[in-house]
């Protein structure tokens, strides 16, 4: 897929809101009085690629059904190719119903198919050793755009402050307008966890357009959960 050369100015624009969005709603949404959760932030070093995510997962108060949900991410290639700036940043509010199913609303920005309201349904479970998340939305633009995004860590204990760590994350953009895929992404990760530190070996394989063209990234991931 072919894409427009854009000023300089556009891609550090969509750097700045990637990673700075998430952060000033966790300063808005954070309270004395609120449970710690931890804000993973990772880095990726690919053969073809560098990647940044940072997952921000928050309640408005300890007893709200009411919270905000983003996996921020964005790549980018080593040569500066503008054509190879992706980036993905969904900021979502979450009401949660009984045992973990709920309904989502916000906004996503994907620079391969922009800027659109959504809302949706959410699924999600947390304990020692599971995390899943899974949320499927509409987007309220001319395409029409249906997403199905799930992220599944899995870290059982090895020994005191060690575990292993596994990830799978993926997300799947289908044009419902004009029946065709959009945007695609699998993720897989496989390491150990030491107390706030996660590191290993990183997959990731992005498809993008209606021909599905395929961009693999293979490398080492590192991240820290910062409380």
């Amino acid at each position: 897929m072919q894409m427009s050369k854009q000023p300089v100015a556009i891609p550090l624009f969509l750097l700045v809101v990637t990673f700075s969005l998430p952060g000033i709603f966790t300063k808005i949404l954070a309270q004395e009085n609120l449970p710690k959760v931890p804000i993973p932030v990772e880095f990726m070093a690919g053969n073809n690629r560098m990647y940044f995510q940072t997952v921000v997962k928050r309640k408005f108060s300890p007893e709200s059904k009411l919270g905000f949900l983003s996996v921020s991410s964005l790549a980018s290639s080593y040569a500066n190719d503008l054509e190879e700036l992706d980036m993905v940043v969904p900021l979502l509010v979450t009401y949660t119903m009984y045992k973990g199913f709920g309904f989502v609303g916000g906004a996503t920005i994907n620079n391969r198919v922009g800027f659109s309201p959504l809302v949706g349904a959410q699924h999600s479970f947390t304990n020692k050793n599971w995390v899943s998340v899974t949320i499927a939305s509409l987007f309220l633009n001319s395409t029409k755009n249906t997403e199905l995004f799930g992220i599944y860590e899995y870290k059982p204990l090895i020994k005191k402050n060690l575990n292993l760590y596994s990830r799978v994350q993926f997300l799947y953009i289908h044009n419902s307008r004009e029946n065709h895929h959009a945007r695609s992404f699998l993720q897989l990760r496989a390491g150990l966890k030491m107390n706030a530190l996660n590191f290993g070996a990183g997959t990731n394989l992005d498809q993008y357009g209606p021909q599905k063209e395929f961009k693999p990234n293979y490398g080492l991931f590192v991240s820290w959960a910062f409380q």
